[in-house]
């Protein structure tokens, strides 16, 4: 029976203290607190690939924190990304750099990790700069999500403000940054979060504007990566025409459904992907929370916890997928004003 440590960042405002931890087992699935680590609006958190360390962002930055044996967490340091707090961190399959991506600024930022774990040097930084667009949010570069494609020698810079996916080579050596290509989303899509599929061979694409996720077929040439635009749905139930942001996105392990939240409809968005890689659309239904603004799919990919955050809130799932429907599973668990959830199997 496995057993898991989950950690809950929060936006550190009313009665918030910062990254909330919790235990479950594979086969009770039901959070049990174990505590809590103060730091400053923790709205993203990440592991490190071997599972040793949690990095967060902060008010300050970054923040690093070393794993216990029983998932407690021990704070290692703050670090500054000279720019404002970001938004979305991941770090390199080695654990030696740490990117950020600052929505409010606008910078793609390339941080050193150090043997110990500690967030170090600043090695590189871009501060994106393009007129974007006349309406709503898309007048300024917002950095949302960054990741780094499977060979690692190129980093996906999604920015919602231009509408566009930005390909920068990576300089592992030296930890810089080369801008290489650039993918054009629709105007005014707002362009979100993206994942690579588990085979490395796809890309899905989440659009807070438009509503929809997009799937690109990904592969290498003698020029870098290419984008092949095969796929697109809306995440919104039919005749939907109230404010909405489609926001995250996960994928089951055997990479056959694809989930996304939605927020302002308030639910989650499931797809079957079939043999030729399309996405067909299961079901479209309410998570019972506001603004679902992250979510962890259970190691046995047939149940789902929703992290909601104007609701103060993390609801449970079982999903149906012959059926196409999800079943609320036990009572909401309080958390103040969640918004994002890491899971590390403890051993």
């Amino acid at each position: 029976m496995g057993k898991y440590r989950a950690y809950i960042g929060s936006y550190t405002r009313g009665e918030s203290k910062g990254i909330y931890m919790y235990d479950f087992s594979s086969e009770d699935q039901t959070f049990k607190e174990q505590g809590a680590v103060e730091i400053t609006n923790p709205s993203f958190l990440t592991l490190s690939a071997d599972g040793r360390y949690l990095y967060s962002n902060c008010d300050e930055g970054v923040a690093a924190f070393r794993i216990l044996p029983n998932g407690d967490l021990e704070y290692l340091n703050r670090h500054s990304v000279q720019g404002l707090r970001p938004c979305y961190l991941q770090v390199d399959s080695k654990n030696e750099y740490l990117v950020s991506s600052g929505y409010y600024d606008g910078k793609l930022t390339v941080s050193r990790i150090n043997p110990d774990g500690t967030v170090g040097e600043v090695t590189d930084e871009v501060f994106m700069k393009t007129l974007g667009s006349v309406i709503s949010r898309n007048n300024r570069c917002h950095v949302n999500c960054a990741r780094f494609t499977p060979d690692e020698k190129y980093i996906l810079a999604v920015d919602l403000g231009s509408d566009q996916i930005k390909v920068y080579g990576f300089d592992r050596e030296n930890g810089k940054l080369d801008l290489k290509d650039i993918i054009r989303c629709e105007i005014d899509s707002g362009p979100k979060h993206i994942i690579f599929s588990n085979d490395k061979q796809y890309i899905y694409l989440t659009h807070e504007n438009a509503n929809m996720v997009t799937e690109y077929k990904y592969s290498l040439d003698e020029k870098g990566p290419v984008f092949e635009k095969i796929d697109q749905k809306s995440t919104l139930p039919p005749k939907f025409s109230e404010d909405n942001c489609a926001v995250t996105l996960k994928i089951s392990d055997d990479d056959q459904y694809l989930f996304v939240t939605n927020s302002g409809d308030n639910s989650v968005a499931i797809y079957k992907i079939d043999e030729a890689k399309k996405m067909h659309n299961l079901c479209v239904l309410p998570v019972s929370g506001i603004y679902p603004r992250d979510m962890y799919l259970f190691p046995d990919q047939k149940h789902f916890a929703s992290v909601n955050q104007e609701s103060d809130s993390v609801t449970f799932f079982n999903v149906d997928y012959e059926k196409g429907c999800i079943f609320r599973k036990g009572k909401p668990l309080k958390v103040p004003c969640p918004t994002c959830i890491a899971v590390k199997e403890i051993k």
